[in-house]
């Protein structure tokens, strides 16, 4: 991998994306940094230490809620849109045409989920403004809550910004890379605190070696079923056309376990918020019904919020497998170019067969992340060990960091074609 950041860094326009990334992440960091002003950090830094909602998703902005910084709303407004028009393009028809447009649809669809995502971020930033930090707020001046409001939405739109531009000018998915960001910068922090545990005699070293050799398996684990690919053999007719033979050769579909990537996860975890969210503006009862029976805070809750989440990260791999891995038209596209896979008749009997496949693999890729991700939170939980990279967060880091790996490749092979002949 170091070499091939050291090949990467020589070539000029590999070494431009790279250093787009790291200012735009950079930017990304300083925003989180700077804090809104009239605000008690005090009183929502112990809203976060009590409550699993917040604390998930202070860790995705990376610390910037709890500080309540510019950028307390994070990503969470574009993600959540993505995911709400998504799901609208298998239940209307004109979305899913519109999809499949090429270039055109795709700005259209991006400009739908950019619209959706602002109307999100000022229902959140009202809803956090006036319900969660409330009490927090040193004044309650109808102008000073307006400009808090504003500062946020204005600030959760320049986040949105920065990961379209990292996807469009840098490497990697820019979401993907502003979330793995915000997650990675609380390590030094979970790691000052474990060790304060140690010191005090408040956590045992052996669970600490523990939690770390969980980690070192789990990323070996999501490391192999990211990678993991099924090759479908596909032969290609012989066809004379003039004096000119074309076809002939052999080929393959690669078909990953998991497919999808780290997208379920993100969604899932989306989802799971949305109850503890409603619950704060629904009085106490809501949310003591919510933390006892969907939160980790106690034994039911933390088996069925887990329970949940396997099952959401489940359907989300069939559905956004079924988005990004269409059969019908990869069967059309290999029947008219004179393919077939060996043994299987070409048009409904092949497009019957990758289906079976696919769907054997989305379940088993599946079911593995979900599994990967009960282990890091069974150690978390029952040693009580604050660390932020368990369970989901650390299948999104891995997920990330190989997604990004890949792209780094795929645009050194575009660009260095010595490594075809080596």
């Amino acid at each position: 991998m170091l070499s091939q950041i050291k090949q990467a860094w020589k070539l000029k326009e590999i070494r431009k994306k790279l250093l787009y990334t790291l200012m735009m992440v950079v930017v990304f960091r300083i925003g989180t940094t700077i804090p809104v002003p009239g605000i008690d950090t005090s009183i929502i830094k112990q809203m976060v230490e009590g409550n699993n909602l917040l604390s998930l998703y202070n860790m995705f902005t990376g610390g910037a809620f709890s500080n309540f910084t510019l950028f307390a709303l994070g990503i969470g407004p574009y993600i959540t849109a993505s995911i709400i028009i998504q799901l609208l393009t298998v239940g209307f028809e004109s979305l899913k045409e519109l999809q499949k447009s090429g270039e055109e649809g795709k700005k259209k669809m991006d400009k739908y989920t950019r619209c959706t995502a602002l109307a999100l971020a000022f229902v959140q930033a009202i809803g956090i403004t006036l319900g969660i930090v409330r009490s927090a707020l040193k004044s309650d001046n109808v102008f000073f809550i307006t400009t808090v409001i504003i500062t946020l939405v204005s600030a959760s739109m320049m986040v949105m910004w920065i990961g379209d531009k990292i996807t469009e000018k840098g490497l990697g998915n820019g979401s993907s890379v502003i979330i793995f960001v915000g997650i990675i910068s609380r390590i030094p922090i979970d790691g000052i605190a474990i060790a304060n545990q140690i010191k005090s005699g408040a956590t045992p070293i052996w669970a600490a070696i523990l939690l770390v050799v969980v980690i070192l398996l789990t990323i070996l684990g999501v490391t192999f079923i990211q990678e993991a690919t099924r090759k479908i053999p596909v032969q290609y007719a012989k066809r004379v056309v003039g004096r000119k033979m074309y076809g002939g050769q052999s080929s393959h579909i690669p078909m990953k376990v998991n497919q999808s990537g780290v997208m379920p996860i993100i969604f899932a975890s989306s989802i799971l918020a949305m109850p503890q969210t409603i619950a704060m503006f629904m009085g106490t009862d809501a949310q003591q019904f919510v933390q006892q029976w969907l939160s980790g805070a106690t034994e039911q809750g933390f088996w069925i919020y887990r329970s949940i989440e396997i099952l959401l990260i489940i359907f989300f791999s069939y559905f956004y497998t079924t988005i990004s891995f269409n059969v019908e038209d990869i069967t059309k596209n290999m029947k008219n170019g004179g393919g077939f896979i060996p043994g299987i008749r070409p048009g409904k009997p092949t497009e019957d067969y990758l289906s079976r496949i696919l769907s054997r693999l989305t379940l088993a890729g599946a079911a593995f992340l979900g599994v990967i991700a009960m282990i890091p939170a069974l150690i978390t939980h029952y040693l009580s060990l604050p660390m932020s990279l368990a369970g989901t967060s650390l299948l999104i880091v891995v997920g990330v960091a190989l997604e990004l790996k890949r792209q780094l490749e795929s645009n050194l092979v575009m660009r260095n074609y010595q490594g075809f002949l080596k």
